[in-house]
């Protein structure tokens, strides 16, 4: 039998996007239920599904900006990181400014000089730049969608997952900063698991984008773990254990909040009991 070049290409990438995939689900400590794959692809659905996934590139932008400007750079370098920030915000707390203008915006002008008592700043400055602007293109694209979609912004409020993760991070440095890095890297890694699991149930467009993201989103799960270890003085397989062990509680355990990275839907855990 001859497989057309169309196949073959599917094949290709199906492959390419398993390789992948691979230290995604051997990193995370459980698949996103069924369940809420059902709910997430419903039609009635989109709208809090792409919402939400433009605030969480938002968030994930401002979460690495946070990490410079609180660890890395002086108070200068600190300030042109928020005016690079600021019209995207801008849009989403004051709904101010027109969205088309912002593929302009995500630019840094200024170099960012790492404190001179930091010896890991420049490896975080590095990473976390590259991060912010690819999670701010992101979010430009995610705003296209909508615009498309003839999906309008609307205020929502933030589900449980990222509080109940931070609630377990130290309180002490330096070992605050490591859990707040793996905090991130799960975060990412399960953000890249969801956009696979959604791809194939969705419609090209959006299909297509979803796919579109794993590369980078893989790749800054791995930036966020490869720092945690460079700036930790001890091995931190003993925290990545236990802050996936709470991540794969917050993904397996019913929720009643719907988002994108909520748990178990309510609905579908009332149904099995």
């Amino acid at each position: 039998m001859v497989h057309s070049s169309k196949a073959i290409n599917l094949q290709v990438w199906r492959c390419n996007v398993d390789e992948l995939l691979k230290p995604i689900y051997s990193f995370l400590k459980c698949e996103t239920p069924d369940e809420w794959i059902t709910e997430a692809t419903k039609r009635e659905n989109l709208t809090v599904v792409l919402t939400d996934h433009l605030v969480c590139e938002l968030k994930a932008a401002q979460s690495a900006m946070f990490l410079i400007r609180k660890y890395a750079v002086d108070k200068a370098s600190g300030d042109a990181l928020l005016e690079w920030l600021k019209p995207f915000e801008t849009l989403i707390y004051k709904r101010e400014g027109d969205w088309r203008e912002l593929a302009d915006k995500n630019k840094l002008t200024k170099s960012m000089i790492p404190k001179s008592n930091t010896p890991y700043g420049q490896d975080l400055i590095d990473k976390m730049v590259i991060l912010i602007k690819e999670e701010l293109h992101h979010f430009y694209q995610v705003l296209e969608i909508m615009d498309e979609y003839g999906i309008k912004y609307q205020s929502i409020t933030p589900c449980r997952y990222a509080k109940g993760m931070l609630r377990n991070v130290k309180t002490f440095e330096p070992d605050a900063l490591v859990d707040k890095l793996i905090v991130g890297a799960y975060i990412e890694a399960r953000s890249c698991e969801r956009f696979a699991k959604l791809a194939p149930h969705v419609d090209k467009r959006l299909g297509d984008f979803y796919i579109s993201l794993l590369r980078s989103e893989a790749r800054h799960y791995q930036d966020y773990l490869k720092l945690a270890q460079e700036i930790s003085e001890l091995d931190i397989s003993e925290r990545v254990e236990l802050l996936g062990t709470v991540e794969a509680e917050l993904i397996s355990t019913p929720d009643d909040d719907f988002k994108f990275h909520s748990g178990l839907p309510a609905s579908s855990a009332s149904s099995v009991r």
